[in-house]
């Protein structure tokens, strides 16, 4: 059977991402955005339930085996750690890790506008981070609360499925609550959160209505909230989250929301050309009165032309970012042009004399 803590020491030791096991495949890696098979043999479906029992025991090994799916953290002897989720496809088990870094990067080092350090001094509200899976939103989040643990007291107190990065505490007072280990669900964990005297909650993920609407109420309450979706822009995220309501409860949630919705960092990663890595683009939407006012009024179809007009103001549109990220040579011309909204717009956008144009700085930024 493939040892798991050497096989995921050899994927840290290239650099990988992820590791997937796939029954009659050897182990594949992903090192910037590629698959690479690794240089080990087929694993055999004794073998994957072999992995999945000597990371969490007999006990939980027998609920994954009746739900066919489970979520968990694992470390290796070098103090790594992993997001692992074991599977069936085919009646067979599957297995995917996710490298978590040990280190919290600073955010100044991540490349997002200067805006996302600015969001980290809200004394209240809510501050959400889309993207698909793997576009950084943990990153993102775990150095927001970094920057946050430097600076303020605060007693912050995160759901997580699983806990990620390990927070260590600084200025402010942290717990985190690993959702199966430390309390049953979102949804229960936020039920109780409130009466733990938090000042800032991290929510992994608005996975239902149950917890869409706990978070928001905990927004709602004074409190400030991060939380992510998986939605690709900030007009999607708002349709989404009104969407998961019963059509009877939309309007009494348009107001809730543009009332306690602060920011959305709507972010996607691209391989970076200048060094091995990978870079951010972002669309960034504020909640001012111009947003607001089209969130009560179902007029959510106008947000992409309130971020364009909003540049001033700390806002910036995906598309903006992309060619933000090129000028400064980040990324492919290719890559951005065809991960654009508007390819051909964006062809055009990316000539030497609308340079200067897009580099330009917000004249004055909006936390409100």
């Amino acid at each position: 059977m493939i040892n798991v803590k050497k096989m995921l020491a050899a994927a840290i030791e290239h650099g990988a991402s992820d590791v997937h096991i796939n029954v009659a495949m050897p182990p594949i890696m992903r090192i910037n955005t590629e698959l690479i098979v690794m240089d080990l043999p087929p694993v055999n479906n004794e073998d994957g339930k072999q992995m999945v029992l000597s990371m969490i025991g007999e006990e939980k090994l027998k609920r994954f085996e009746a739900d066919r799916d489970i979520d968990f953290s694992t470390r290796i002897d070098d103090g790594s750690r992993f997001r692992v989720n074991a599977h069936y496809q085919r009646d067979s088990i599957a297995i995917s890790f996710r490298v978590i870094s040990n280190q919290i990067p600073e955010l100044a080092n991540l490349h997002l506008p200067p805006i996302v350090k600015e969001l980290t001094d809200l004394p209240r509200g809510l501050v959400l981070v889309t993207g698909h899976t793997g576009s950084g939103k943990s990153t993102t989040l775990a150095s927001m609360i970094g920057a946050i643990n430097q600076t303020y007291k605060k007693r912050i107190i995160t759901l997580e499925d699983p806990v990620e990065y390990a927070l260590e505490n600084n200025m402010c007072m942290i717990e985190q609550r690993e959702i199966g280990a430390d309390c049953s669900n979102f949804a229960s964990g936020l039920k109780h959160v409130l009466r733990q005297d938090p000042d800032i909650i991290l929510v992994g993920e608005m996975r239902d209505l149950e917890t869409t609407s706990s978070t928001i109420t905990a927004a709602e309450t004074g409190h400030l909230v991060l939380s992510t979706l998986h939605t690709v822009n900030a007009s999607q995220t708002v349709e989404r989250i009104i969407d998961i309501y019963p059509a009877t409860q939309q309007n009494q949630i348009r107001a809730m929301l543009s009332n306690t919705l602060q920011a959305v960092i709507s972010q996607t990663l691209f391989r970076r050309v200048d060094k091995p890595g990978m870079v951010p683009c972002t669309e960034i939407l504020l909640c001012t009165s111009a947003v607001r006012n089209c969130i009560r009024e179902n007029r959510v179809y106008e947000i992409p032309n309130v971020i364009e007009t909003s540049r001033r103001m700390g806002m910036q549109s995906m598309d903006h970012s992309i060619a933000d990220m090129y000028f400064q040579g980040f990324i492919e011309r290719d890559e951005a042009i065809m991960r654009s909204s508007n390819p051909a717009k964006m062809d055009k956008m990316l000539t030497p004399e609308n340079k200067a144009k897009v580099k330009a700085k917000p004249q004055a930024s909006l936390v409100s």
